[in-house]
């Protein structure tokens, strides 16, 4: 696990079922990019024997919301994923990845982040754009939703 910069994240070590049967571990977190790496195999397979795209689409959701969310913590918000577009641009049957994350732009109110999903020979297998909602963190106790 790569180390935060801020004690505000939460523990990324401590998520749901979904994203842990995701695999997917972070090597660099930083405000502006974030790097993570996937194990594929067969618990990630569509019917026809690929990764299934969905694998794609939340691990770029996952490294651009870890990476907007310590851009803002430090005034008190966190980031929201507001739309997600995924290209899959070539079928996998296993292996890792590394799925790379850099923001476009940072605004006061959203953000802009690219991601890339490139296999060990370095070509990209998908590639995604994330727009994102900067919103106030829940109070000690608070749900998140309103």
């Amino acid at each position: 696990m790569a180390s935060q910069s801020s004690s505000r994240l939460p523990d990324l070590n401590q998520v749901g079922a979904f994203l842990q049967a995701l695999g997917l571990r972070f090597d660099v977190i930083e405000p502006t990019r974030v790097v993570a790496t996937m194990m594929l195999g067969p618990e990630h397979h569509t019917p026809w024997g690929v990764v299934h795209g969905g694998v794609y689409t939340t691990a770029i959701e996952s490294v651009a919301s870890v990476g907007a969310s310590l851009a803002v913590v430090e005034r008190g918000q966190f980031a929201v994923g507001l739309n997600n577009s995924t290209d899959f641009l070539r079928p996998l049957g296993g292996g890792e990845v590394r799925v790379t994350a850099e923001a476009v732009h940072q605004g006061q109110t959203q953000q802009l982040w690219q991601v890339t999903v490139t296999r060990s020979d370095g070509k990209m297998v998908a590639r995604g754009q994330v727009r994102l909602q900067n919103v106030d963190l829940p109070r000690a106790g608070a749900s998140p939703v309103r």
